[in-house]
């Protein structure tokens, strides 16, 4: 759903001891906002240069269409670059084991996802490669249109059916896909009554093992606490034998000025 928000540090500059590792492009399919880049699927991205669980912090909304560079630094952290911008910054890290409040159904998803609050109008957000309830067609999005858990305002839910044009010729699902995915469920479910939005500012994420192709997945997200216009959740990948597969530490932040409804 999101791109950056300012939850840790400032953008800042190259550091002279990063060493050019790579570049990314990120294709306008993958934006959160119009003009910016989901921030989960950025933060997958990055997190491809991390052995094992990463967590990426978001400094910048991540532009669409032109090369970022990546460097890494000195005290194994990774950079994505906008020119001299410090876009995104990845860290190894030793995330939580996390236990869904509420375990759903994929039925119970799926009825989810027919109470997504953002059906029937529009925000800043409602065209985001993972969450928006019309990119639904094969190759597009990923359609994870959570909505509130039948009997459980506090919990979000939607299925996730990943398809062929998220995986390689093997069948597995890129693991930016998974980043994604754990991304919009993890937005706070109060902020839908209060009219504002908040962006994504930090992801933390730990991959039980691979997901594949057709896999029928529930995605899960829940709140736990919120301070000012900060609010740290959760998110989680189940699947039909009821494992979690994947899950997300996530930071959001309220920006203090508003995007007006697209």
């Amino acid at each position: 759903m999101s791109t950056a928000g300012s939850v840790m540090a400032p953008a800042s500059s190259i550091a002279g001891a990063d060493e050019p590792i790579g570049e990314i492009v990120i294709p306008e399919r993958f934006n959160g906002p119009m003009t910016s880049a989901n921030g989960g699927y950025v933060s997958g991205r990055l997190a491809a240069w991390i052995p094992g669980p990463a967590q990426v912090t978001l400094r910048l909304p991540p532009p669409l269409e032109r090369p970022l560079g990546v460097v890494g630094g000195e005290r194994g952290e990774v950079r994505l670059l906008d020119g001299e911008s410090v876009v995104a910054e990845a860290w190894a890290a030793d995330p939580s084991i996390v236990h869904p409040p509420v375990w759903p159904t994929y039925e119970e998803a799926e009825a989810a996802r027919r109470r997504h609050p953002g059906l029937g109008r529009r925000s800043a957000l409602s065209d985001c490669f993972v969450c928006s309830p019309g990119r639904g067609r094969p190759g597009d999005g990923l359609r994870v249109s959570f909505g509130p858990v039948p009997g459980r305002e506090d919990v979000s839910a939607a299925p996730f059916v990943p398809d062929r044009s998220l995986a390689g010729s093997d069948g597995v699902v890129g693991s930016e896909f998974i980043w994604a995915a754990l991304d919009c469920p993890s937005y706070p479910p109060s902020m839908w009554a209060t009219g504002r939005i908040a962006l994504l500012g930090r992801l933390t994420v730990r991959r039980e093992r691979e997901v594949r192709v057709g896999e029928r997945l529930v995605a899960v997200g829940w709140t736990v606490s919120a301070e000012g216009r900060k609010h740290l959740t959760r998110s989680a990948l189940i699947d039909a034998g009821g494992e979690v597969v994947a899950a997300a530490d996530a930071a959001w932040v309220e920006p203090r000025e508003q995007p007006a409804p697209s």
